[in-house]
């Protein structure tokens, strides 16, 4: 992650994790590209995550998670929760209140904000194929300059 990056996610986060030391958990470069590892490199951790992408467009967009991502049958997550893109400039969709649709983690993809079928992110089991549309949770535009988009990189980051 760039330090310019850096520098605009450090304004939008929440207070709890000022101060705390920015852990690189998961990245698909070095761990692969699997959301069982990306699971399971989470489950000691009940640090909030940035999720940061770069797609094959060079855009790059993710989500500050209020908790870790996980498995779960329902959505879960707090209102701390939010979506963020950084082109054509940095911008960030905070919770709107309208449901509480955060973070869903199942087998085969994991989803973030939602309504009416649409997710605000959403990316597959092999943490290549993502979609992005607007949502009710964020009330988001499209994070990606496209809806579908390929994942070329995904990191994790977490706060200790």
């Amino acid at each position: 992650m760039s330090t310019f990056i850096f520098s605009q996610l450090c304004k939008e986060l929440p207070p709890r994790t000022v101060g705390h030391t920015w852990q690189l958990a998961y990245s698909t470069s070095r761990h692969g590209a699997s959301l069982k590892s990306l699971y399971r490199k989470l489950s000691a951790t009940d640090s909030p995550v940035l999720l940061v992408i770069k797609d094959a467009l060079d855009e790059i967009f993710g989500a500050f998670l209020s908790h870790p991502l996980k498995l779960s049958e329902t959505f879960y997550g707090t209102g701390e929760t939010f979506l963020f893109m950084l082109h054509p400039r940095f911008k960030s969709f905070r919770w709107t209140g309208e449901n509480s649709f955060f973070i869903k983690g199942d087998l085969d993809s994991f989803a973030i904000g939602g309504g009416s079928g649409h997710f605000g992110l959403w990316v597959d089991e092999n943490l290549y194929l993502g979609r992005s549309s607007p949502c009710y949770t964020f009330n988001n535009c499209c994070l990606s300059e496209t809806d579908d988009f390929r994942v070329m990189e995904l990191e994790v980051w977490t706060f200790s």
